[in-house]
């Protein structure tokens, strides 16, 4: 997935069992957020720094959607222990399939790499950072607010 590309299309299960498909999210700014595995130390940090800064994104019009493997399940207990208020979606069946879509599967391992996309409202990628080479650091949120903050 390179900036300027369209965000190819998905529909993922959430926390709660709903589904969300990107293309119902345009006319509003979405990031997309593929992290590897739940209940992990990196990913606890990770996903924990995009709650703290979730009404900061959320002033900035943009939607926030977490991709992990995981099922649904997983996501609910995870979700309800740390308080995540951000749409946490199920990419376990068929395994992978959105992370592969946007080029982020790491095949030999079957998870995504830590990575994200912040799509346009015309559903467009502005913003893409993936973190193949750096997999045990959180991502850096200050960089997706600067993304955002850039569409004006």
């Amino acid at each position: 997935m390179q900036i300027g590309d369209t965000a190819p299309n998905f529909t993922l299960p959430d926390q709660n069992k709903e589904p969300v498909r990107l293309s119902d999210l345009r006319g509003q700014r979405v990031v997309v957020a593929f992290h590897p595995f739940a209940f992990t130390g990196i990913c606890d940090d990770d996903l924990c720094g995009l709650r703290d800064d979730l009404d900061d994104l959320r002033a900035l019009n943009a939607e926030v959607l977490v991709i992990s493997p995981d099922s649904p399940f997983v996501h609910k207990r995870w979700a309800d222990e740390q308080g995540f208020d951000f749409r946490y979606l199920s990419d376990y069946w068929p395994h992978g399939e959105a992370a592969r879509s946007f080029g982020v599967l790491n095949e030999a391992l079957g998870v995504p790499f830590r990575s994200t996309f912040v799509i346009d409202e015309e559903g467009v990628v502005r913003f893409a950072d993936v973190q193949d080479s750096h997999p045990g650091e959180a991502r850096d949120v200050a960089v997706i607010r600067k993304a955002l903050e850039e569409l004006g």
